[in-house]
């Protein structure tokens, strides 16, 4: 569980997150959505401790985060898996040495050790024979799937995923949603995904909370969406499914 206690946030006098209070389920693909600047993102960021909140409290479980030292934090990193956006790995390195790094940095595991697990996350995420390419050499799903995978390699509770399908066909995009979701459900993590994709919302959207300028604004399950009276997250939702239909016939 992560639970965020009236969490506000600005930068340079302007007001990203507004009073926010929310609690995320352990076992659950947990979605964060809402426009381009409603503070989705900054409220993802400050949740993993990126930005540091001006007022209120973060819980990871029954420890509150934000009241935690240097050391103290990094000990809960530890235990925190992150997706970036663009994969974000490392360019000269291959998928082996990308997805080892956290054992690099983090433990003192033998080589062999380190190896065995590397292997069993890229067999989980389905890249066996990958080892030794470079991300040049990687097609966008499977840059992805390195990146699920480096992320799980320490075996976290907590795991963030900003935009995961950014820049994914249809198809693919399922395939890493799907993924998320059984690892999320099959080692019991607390998942927080930062999405505009409805497509996403609708698959694996087992709670949701909509961000409208900096405020929670609703929350609820991928069913309560299609039942919501709420006039800002129907515009939203009308918006994104408008604008994939627009993006698709361009691209036909």
């Amino acid at each position: 569980m992560i639970k965020g206690e009236h969490i506000s946030k600005s930068f340079e006098g302007r007001t990203v997150l507004d009073d926010i209070s929310v609690e995320f389920e352990t076992g659950k693909t947990n979605l964060i959505i809402g426009r381009s600047g409603s503070g989705k993102t900054v409220l993802l960021k400050t949740l993993v401790g990126l930005h540091t909140p001006d007022e209120g409290r973060i819980f990871y479980d029954d420890i509150c985060y934000t009241d935690l030292g240097f050391a103290e934090r990094k000990a809960i990193r530890k235990d925190i898996g992150m997706i970036f956006q663009g994969g974000a790995l490392l360019d000269s390195s291959t998928v082996v040495e990308n997805v080892k790094l956290p054992l690099d940095l983090f433990t003192d595991q033998s080589e062999e050790e380190k190896r065995e697990r590397v292997d069993f996350c890229l067999r989980r995420v389905r890249l066996e024979g990958a080892d030794n390419l470079y991300p040049s050499e990687l097609s966008g799903g499977m840059i992805k799937r390195v990146a699920i995978a480096r992320a799980i390699v320490l075996n976290p509770r907590y795991l963030f995923c900003d935009e995961p399908n950014s820049g994914l066909d249809p198809q693919t995009s399922v395939i890493i949603d799907n993924l998320i979701q059984d690892i999320t459900r099959e080692y019991n993590i607390t998942t927080i995904i930062n999405t505009h994709d409805m497509n996403s919302v609708m698959e694996i959207g087992e709670k949701i909370v909509y961000i409208h300028e900096g405020r929670k604004w609703w929350e609820g399950t991928k069913d309560d969406i299609l039942l919501s009276e709420n006039r800002e997250l129907n515009d939203f939702v009308f918006a994104s499914a408008m604008a994939k239909r627009a993006k698709q016939q361009i691209t036909k």
